[in-house]
């Protein structure tokens, strides 16, 4: 019998041998060479998105801050001996300005009080009784006489640079109407109070005095065209003045209105739109019973009334129609200061802010249009006598009764901006209630800024809400049936053909949007809306036509095809759609369906519309939320779905109870993508929506986004301007609109995937 040998066991395999551990070694800096790479991008990215928002943190900080004051020098009253009844400065606020009660005007440096020239008014031997400004922002002055006449002058500077261009300020009068005094009071009684509008349609003077006397005179221009002389043609229109002392006069800048402030407390409001028959508008109590007057002036722009009174309290006050179409003096707003009586008032030359000094010396700087108390400081140690603010509101005058004028630096960069006026209604002068109001510019010098972010805000949702209400069940619905009932071989070309549509840029989007789909809609309007209707019901009834139709046709179509179908039904609905506009348009409409929305419904129709938004940002919007449902969907694992098929369940039931729940996670995460690409998207509703910042839900009317409000005006802001600012405010909003939706996402998400990740 012959002996076998059992067969060796192959020898142990060694993985240790060098090249094993060099490959080991290699295989190891590999892996982490790519964990400390993709932790260093995850890092970096989450640093760019911090650097961004302290970014915009950095810039939108300093509107909120408060401003500074402070007393730069301080010196006796420039001049000759006499009571100061104006005071003034110019562009520099290097050389300030002293109107006294006994003629003389002098002209001083700001900075140490030396007097530079001195010029006495014509005919002022007997000393003045009242000076006037036309406007916190004019150069225009009217003095008053004792014996009731009044001159009309004004301060100038001429600036000169020398060899080595050092600039040097020469100020000096001017009297444009000639150097004669007016008799304004034809009685000859001494002009207690006085007021000056210098206007294109002409001169207005103003003046009572202390019998009670109320004058105004109004001048119509007539210039020669050869000369250019002006000469003034005469008007009288004497006025009751309701027998008490008369504290203020103001004209406004249209020559249409005069108020006449009372000691009493009350005001007159005269129409002078007929000069020959003026009429009495209304007669307002200003303040409480018991309450004095202290200062009445105008706001910038001639349109608000500024009152001040020994309670410490100012109030603003304009002209609003009222439910009969009438003009009535009403109070908008008040400003506290403290309980001393405010005995100085001086409205800002650019700006809707004004300062003020109380009895105790303390100095307040307000914004009217913020109702924003941006200072209030104790800087003063005697009560003040008059107080003027710098054009570029960063200096003031203020003259204490001590005999001491003070020169104050002042800092207030952004005194515009508030929590109310950015997110509340505000009410604007000229407007009949407060509203939501942007505006950032204009063409006239005393433009009162609206920075409501509200309208803004409202037309990035919107926006948004009717781009998602298009694409959202058109992305969705298509990829459950790309991901579930369609063909491989037609998915492979469906489904990159969706997600190239993504690459169009949307600027073009925009571009056909504005120029094309906006009038083709307004022309086929009847048209639009039936194809909207008839889609959807004509995919139904083609679908049960095709259901019910007999397996020897349904089997001519392969499975999974079944879709291609629709698309000669879809040609056809949308032809006969338009092609019967024009008849239902002249049936239904009388051949306008816009004018009818407009006329009959009182529904305004805008060309450039959220319709139009709604359809090429919903074009735009449909490949991200379709390519990212349709992966969470074609994600399912087959077993679940084979399971479910196994159990009796049909496709229907099983997309619905199996699918959709497993890939939930997947399709929220693709809507607050698609939404976040709607609220940040700029070009389409730059250029399709007619950028029209209003609070409307009306679909026929147009909006404007955060996103597109930053790309039209921020190129044309003045850097480091309130208007600037606030824009970084906007992307900053817009910046925490993104934030929230993406961090909802996320916890939404993962809900979803704690629930149902266990199928």
């Amino acid at each position: 019998m012959t002996e076998r040998t059992a067969p060796q066991l192959p020898g142990k395999l060694d993985f240790n041998t060098p090249a094993l551990i060099r490959q080991r070694r290699v295989r190891n800096l590999k892996d982490r060479l790519a964990a400390h790479s993709i932790a260093a991008g995850g890092i970096g990215v989450i640093i760019a998105v911090m650097l961004i928002f302290f970014y915009l943190l950095y810039e939108v900080v300093p509107l909120f801050g408060g401003a500074d004051a402070e007393i730069a020098a301080q010196y006796p009253v420039p001049g000759t001996n006499g009571q100061t009844l104006l005071l003034g400065m110019e562009e520099q606020a290097e050389i300030g300005m002293r109107v006294a009660d006994n003629g003389q005007v002098t002209f001083f440096r700001t900075h140490d009080g030396v007097v530079m020239e001195t010029y006495p008014l014509p005919g002022a031997e007997g000393g003045l009784t009242a000076v006037a400004r036309e406007d916190p922002a004019s150069h225009w002055l009217v003095a008053g006489y004792a014996d009731g006449q009044a001159l009309v002058f004004k301060h100038s500077y001429r600036a000169r640079f020398d060899d080595n261009g050092k600039r040097s300020l020469t100020p000096y009068l001017e009297f444009p109407y000639g150097e004669e005094p007016i008799q304004i009071l034809q009685n000859g009684e001494p002009i207690t109070r006085i007021a000056l509008r210098n206007a294109d349609a002409g001169l207005a003077i103003a003046a009572s005095g202390a019998d009670g006397q109320l004058q105004l005179v109004i001048f119509a221009k007539d210039e020669n065209f050869m000369t250019g002389e002006v000469e003034l043609l005469r008007q009288d229109l004497k006025l009751d003045a309701n027998g008490s002392t008369v504290h203020s006069l103001l004209v406004d800048p249209d020559l249409r209105w005069f108020f006449v402030a009372y000691q009493g407390g009350k005001m007159d409001v005269f129409d002078l739109q007929d000069t020959n028959h003026p009429v009495l508008n209304s007669r307002t109590d200003l303040v409480p019973p018991g309450v004095r007057i202290t200062q009445v002036q105008h706001l910038l722009g001639g349109i608000s009334v500024l009152v001040a009174d020994d309670s410490g309290r100012v109030t603003q006050w304009f002209l609003v129609r009222d439910e009969r179409n009438e003009y009535a003096l009403r109070k908008i707003r008040d400003f506290a200061q403290e309980d001393a009586a405010i005995l100085a008032l001086a409205p800002e030359h650019r700006r809707k802010g004004f300062m003020t000094v109380d009895a105790d010396g303390a100095v307040g700087l307000y914004n009217a249009t913020a109702q924003r108390a941006v200072l209030s400081e104790q800087l003063l140690n005697s009560k003040p006598l008059q107080a003027v603010i710098a054009p570029r509101a960063n200096a003031a005058l203020i003259e204490s009764e001590n005999g001491q004028l003070a020169f104050l630096h002042i800092d207030n960069e952004h005194p515009e901006v508030s929590w109310s006026a950015l997110w509340s209604e505000v009410w604007y002068e000229n407007y009949p209630q407060p509203e939501f109001i942007w505006q950032s510019s204009a063409a006239n010098n005393d433009f009162e800024p609206k920075f409501s972010l509200a309208p803004l805000a409202f037309g990035t949702l919107k926006a948004a809400f009717y781009a998602m209400l298009l694409a959202a069940p058109l992305a969705i619905c298509g990829a459950m049936y790309t991901a579930f009932f369609m063909s491989a071989g037609l998915r492979r070309k469906v489904k990159p053909t969706i997600e190239l549509m993504e690459a169009l840029p949307t600027v073009i989007l925009g571009f056909l949007a504005g120029l094309w789909l906006a009038p083709f809609i307004e022309r086929t309007l009847p048209g639009i809306f039936s194809m909207l209707l008839l889609t959807p019901i004509g995919i139904l009834v083609f679908g049960y036509l095709w259901n019910n139709a007999p397996a020897r046709i349904r089997f001519l179509v392969p499975t999974g095809w079944d879709a291609a179908l629709l698309i000669p039904v879809l040609i056809l609905i949308g032809w006969f759609s338009l092609a019967m506009s024009s008849p239902l348009e002249a049936l239904f409409f009388n051949g306008d369906m816009r004018g009818w929305l407009s006329n009959d419904l009182g529904i305004p129709y805008d060309q450039r519309n959220a319709l139009v938004v709604g359809l090429a940002m919903g074009f735009a919007v449909i490949p991200t939320i379709f390519s990212i449902a349709e992966d969470a969907l074609f994600s399912v694992p087959r077993h679940l779905v084979q399971g479910s098929l196994a159990l009796g369940a049909t496709p229907w039931q099983t997309l619905m109870r199996v699918v959709l729940p497993t890939a939930s996670p997947g399709i929220f995460s693709g809507l607050m993508i698609g939404m976040g690409r709607a609220v940040g998207e700029t070009m389409i509703v730059l250029m399709a929506t007619g950028n029209t910042p209003i609070m409307d839900v009306n679909i026929f009317e147009g909006m404007r986004t955060l996103a597109a409000n930053i790309a039209v005006e921020m190129p044309e802001s003045e850097v480091g301007s309130t208007h600037f600012r606030i824009l970084f405010m906007a992307a900053f909003v817009l910046f925490l609109f993104t934030f929230v939706f993406n961090t909802l996402a996320e916890v939404i998400r993962q809900r979803l995937r704690t629930k149902y990740g266990s199928l």
